[in-house]
């Protein structure tokens, strides 16, 4: 085929605007696969579902954040017992959405995205620092592939509800923000159930749905590199924060353009 000087041209302006690199608390953008680089569907309403630790006032600062561009979000109250009880909770909220919908994950609640997101008004899937498994795939024994985090060591059961110790809390699940507000958001942590760490999905939206992933490289909650693999896996379009597992709360602009980006907006 003939190179011509205007196919040329066009082939270098689209290099460039691969290589971007943007200086607001990420540190890469990568398309690792090929779901997320077409243009997403507008969508105007996005769906966040909180994981293990937390409850869904975790995704405030990005909330407000959405909410002054005209998106419409909901935030899904995991019940944080079973799994199936968890994706139907995100189902019921995805019910009520008048259009095209992005649904968003942090940490546990990857594997609701991944279950809930075949739902026919999700139009995009956004995990951050997420569990993002495979159909049927036994998450626990991916994740032995890799260093086991330090976070682990701190969850604490009585009887079958299990919870971060605070001092792992504030060390290893939100390393970098600040002590006091460290210490409200360990206040308000919603308990699990042991059986929720059981569940299987029996579907991966990831591989119909346009999918977009935040790696946290300072992650001590699961391991940067586990979670980097899951997003090359999925061909997730793929930004690294230098931020520990709560990038949504230290890093809520970043986060927000994400979720921003998936939408269309």
């Amino acid at each position: 085929m003939m190179i011509t000087r205007r196919n040329f041209s066009a082939a270098l302006v689209a290099g460039a605007a691969a290589s971007l690199v943007s200086s607001s608390g990420m540190a890469a953008t990568n398309v690792a696969g090929g779901s997320a680089t077409s243009a997403p569907q507008k969508a105007r309403n996005v769906v966040l579902v909180h994981g293990l630790f937390a409850d869904g006032s975790c995704w405030s600062e990005v909330i407000a954040r959405l909410q002054a561009k005209g998106l419409n979000c909901t935030a899904v109250q995991n019940p944080l017992t079973t799994l199936p009880e968890a994706v139907a909770s995100a189902q019921r909220v995805l019910d009520r959405q008048d259009g095209p919908t992005v649904l968003v994950g942090h940490s546990f609640s990857g594997m609701i995205v991944t279950e809930a997101g075949m739902h026919p008004k999700v139009s995009s899937l956004v995990y951050v620092a997420a569990r993002a498994p495979d159909a049927g795939e036994d998450y626990t024994a991916l994740a032995k592939t890799y260093p086991t985090p330090p976070a682990s060591a701190g969850i604490v059961f009585d009887g079958d509800e299990g919870r971060l110790s605070e001092e792992a809390f504030l060390r290893d699940f939100a390393g970098d923000l600040p002590e006091a507000k460290a210490k409200v958001l360990y206040a308000v942590q919603e308990p699990f159930h042991k059986e929720l760490l059981t569940g299987k999905t029996t579907q991966a939206a990831w591989h119909s749905k346009p999918s977009w992933y935040a790696v946290s490289t300072e992650d001590r909650t699961i391991n940067p590199d586990l979670e980097r693999f899951m997003a090359k896996r999925m061909g997730a379009k793929t930004i690294e924060v230098k931020a520990s597992h709560l990038a949504l709360i230290s890093h809520p602009d970043t986060i927000a353009r994400l979720i921003l980006e998936a939408a269309g907006h």
